[in-house]
């Protein structure tokens, strides 16, 4: 049996599955909400997320009857970017500033100006964004010196996790490529960065390949989860890396697009592709030897989730897309422009703001959901057409996340992106990934690609249906950012 576990935004869940990637069992905990003190300012506590993962691991074991024993490895996931400060005893120093955290572009100019837009792009295939753990780090450096001058050690949040299971500071290489500070081209950590941003070489963990055993939990890890002694803990990878494991988006050609709060389109790669502006992000993938690129919509299952909290807190997401299936494709007009949290793809641009545009005294609650569905598909359609610009292949696409469990926002999708589009038998995230990837560093598998080809089937194919309606409204959608940008920097 092998056990994965995500920490992600909203919670923290743990899947144990079998040698055929049979779910055995699942279970998720609830995070406390995000803490945002001002505008654009997201923290979470590190030491929440270590209580959920507890309980979903006590959880999972529970419900299955498995125990600590009989579980062979572990894998970890979790939302990407946060940044987790510890000092020299291994406590956490302050709330972690997690990824969609906007406050750092000070920061960001800062190390841009210093190292050069075109050299940062060379040495870590990115530019410097404030979703990054390194702004993060400079953000601290700044405004809370007294903080910065006890670090110790930098971890992300799902590494804060394999430290209170094992006591070890580690990180996989895709993660790494989320911090700033990663040589992506050559997977190792960059003296360059470290030093341009004067940040210490001694701060940043280890790193490992995704399937890399880099860790055994602990006595103190068994005595707080249930799982033995012992028991190995592979590097596993961030939430986007793992997913794309769990979807078997390996090699050129194949592509994934997941929606959770925000949303992901991501191509596996045999070599780092450098987008000379920064748009996308070029990372190390989860299997050895390979990269991705990746487009990012930092509110997507968010904006579906704001509009209800704020417009429809009486209705459920299924009377809401039950109202928005009535509507015609283009929503008569309405758009939607998911910009709740700033912008990555392709605008990268912090102080960008949401907008329903096109609201006429016609348009029903139906209309706004579906604007709402059809926005968040543009936002990742804008990847889809930098990939065309860049060469990366795409021959169908598979869907992840929210946007795959209704049948109107699969829909949705395909007439978006005018791509056939892949449902899977079992779509279970990144803790499924995380899962292989564990039995592949205990040689279940003799490779990440092994492991997908034995567990991972396609269950349904939607094609397109009205993408003609679609291509005409993503035309006038694409217009939004730069009629509203002035505004929005006002």
């Amino acid at each position: 049996m092998f056990l994965g576990i995500d920490v992600g935004t909203g919670g923290t869940r743990a899947v144990l599955i079998d040698r055929e990637g049979r779910v055995l069992a699942s279970a998720s905990r609830d995070h406390a909400p995000i803490h945002s003190a001002q505008i654009g300012w997201a923290e979470q506590d590190p030491d929440d997320w270590w209580r959920a993962a507890r309980e979903a691991i006590d959880a999972v074991m529970t419900t299955s009857g498995i125990t600590g024993s009989e579980i062979l490895s572990v894998g970890l996931t979790g939302q990407m970017h946060g940044c987790v400060m510890l000092d020299a005893s291994g406590h956490v120093l302050r709330p972690a500033l997690i990824w969609c955290d906007q406050r750092t572009q000070p920061q960001c100019d800062w190390l841009t100006e210093k190292i050069g837009f075109d050299r940062l792009i060379e040495l870590t295939c990115n530019p410097a964004l404030p979703n990054f753990t390194l702004t993060k780090l400079l953000w601290v450096r700044e405004r809370q010196p007294e903080i910065f001058a006890r670090i110790t050690h930098v971890l992300c949040p799902k590494d804060y996790i394999r430290y209170r299971l094992t006591g070890e500071f580690a990180m996989d290489l895709q993660e790494a490529s989320g911090t700033l500070l990663l040589d992506v081209a050559h997977r190792r950590w960059s003296a360059e960065i470290a030093e341009a941003a004067e940040i210490p070489m001694s701060w940043l963990p280890r790193l490992f390949e995704g399937p890399e055993i880099c860790a055994r939990i602990s006595h103190t890890g068994a005595g707080a989860t249930g799982l033995a002694i012992g028991t190995p803990i592979a590097a596993g990878a961030g939430d986007q890396g793992a997913g794309a494991v769990g979807m078997g988006i390996l090699s050129p050609g194949s592509v994934s697009a997941t929606i959770g709060t925000s949303g992901v389109v991501f191509a596996a790669t045999d070599s780092p592709v450098k987008d000379r502006l920064g748009r996308l992000h070029t990372f190390c993938h989860a299997a050895p030897n390979r990269w991705h690129v990746m487009g990012v919509t930092n509110g997507a299952g968010l904006s579906f989730r704001y509009f209800r909290d704020t417009f429809a807190s009486d209705a459920s997401y299924g009377d809401l897309t039950t109202e928005a299936a009535k509507i015609p494709p283009g929503s008569d007009g309405l758009l939607w422009a998911p910009y709740l949290f700033g912008e990555r793809t392709p605008h990268l641009d912090p102080a960008a703001r949401a907008a329903f545009v096109g609201i006429t005294a016609s348009h029903t609650r139906g209309h706004f959901v579906r604007a709402v569905l059809e926005g968040v598909a543009f936002s990742l359609r804008d990847t889809l057409t930098l990939f065309s610009e860049l060469g990366v292949p795409v021959r169908a696409i598979r869907l992840g996340g929210g946007g795959a469990r209704g049948s109107l926002w699969r829909q949705i999708q395909a007439d978006v992106y005018n791509y056939p589009v892949q449902l899977l038998e079992a779509e279970e995230g990144g803790a499924f990934g995380a899962a292989l990837l564990a039995g592949t560093g205990v040689d279940a598998w003799p490779s990440v690609e092994a492991a997908c080809e034995a567990t991972i089937r396609v269950a349904q194919t939607i094609p397109p249906q009205q993408a003609a309606a679609m291509d005409d409204a993503y035309n006038h959608y694409r217009r939004i950012y730069s009629a509203l940008k002035q505004i929005s920097h006002a």
